[in-house]
């Protein structure tokens, strides 16, 4: 699994997917200051970036969840990889909005599901886990039984854990912020005396750059 997340965060980096600008922060939509910016749906674009990332999902979801019955991709970011998924296993797909549409039908989910059924959710990125355990709760809400997530990478936020946790919803990723520095590190893309800002955002990241 290590050589896996380690080629993962190689990926990332090299179709620049993730940048990471220590001395030059972006600026999320959150109003956050962050030496790291994350776009996971640029690996779309590449054949053999996005065969290996569902291949790798489809792995960790016959180790974890061999009785899977159903998958589901969290709008909008993870609904193409979800797709990638349910074809290559052969199974039915959903994805969940962020919340139910204000015309039409009104639904949240998207697809045709069952209640009871078992199902394990698709995301491309956590950070805080809001939006992410919002698609959660849709389905549990919906009778669905959800055996877990599983996301391309996660930046290691002490909320995440927490709330996945309290939400008692399992989470497993392909990559992670930790490796990806790592990685950053060995392959020349970051110097290690950068190494320590990335770490303090890491912390901190509603207050990291305001000073």
């Amino acid at each position: 699994m290590k050589n896996s997340e380690k080629k993962i965060a190689e990926y990332l980096l090299q179709i620049k997917a993730i940048k990471l600008q220590p001395s030059n922060p972006f600026t999320w939509a959150s109003g956050w200051k962050s030496p790291i910016y994350c776009d996971n749906r640029r690996t779309l674009s590449f054949p053999e970036v996005r065969s290996y990332i569902r291949d790798s999902f489809v792995l960790l979801i016959e180790q974890l969840y061999p009785g899977t019955e159903i998958i589901a991709g969290v709008a909008t970011g993870a609904i193409a990889h979800g797709a990638l998924v349910a074809e290559k296993m052969g199974l039915p797909f959903v994805y969940v909005r962020s919340g139910a549409k204000e015309h039409g039908l009104g639904n949240q989910i998207e697809g045709y599901y069952e209640a009871g059924q078992k199902v394990v959710v698709i995301e491309d990125l956590i950070s805080t886990g809001r939006s992410s355990l919002g698609a959660v709760r849709a389905l549990r809400e919906a009778g669905c039984i959800v055996s877990g997530m599983i996301a391309i990478f996660t930046y290691e936020f002490g909320k995440a854990s927490e709330s996945f946790a309290n939400e008692k919803c399992t989470l497993k990723t392909l990559s992670n912020y930790s490796v990806l520095i790592e990685t950053a590190v060995s392959t020349g893309y970051i110097s290690q005396s950068e190494v320590n800002t990335l770490k303090q955002w890491r912390r901190d990241p509603s207050v990291w750059g305001k000073n």
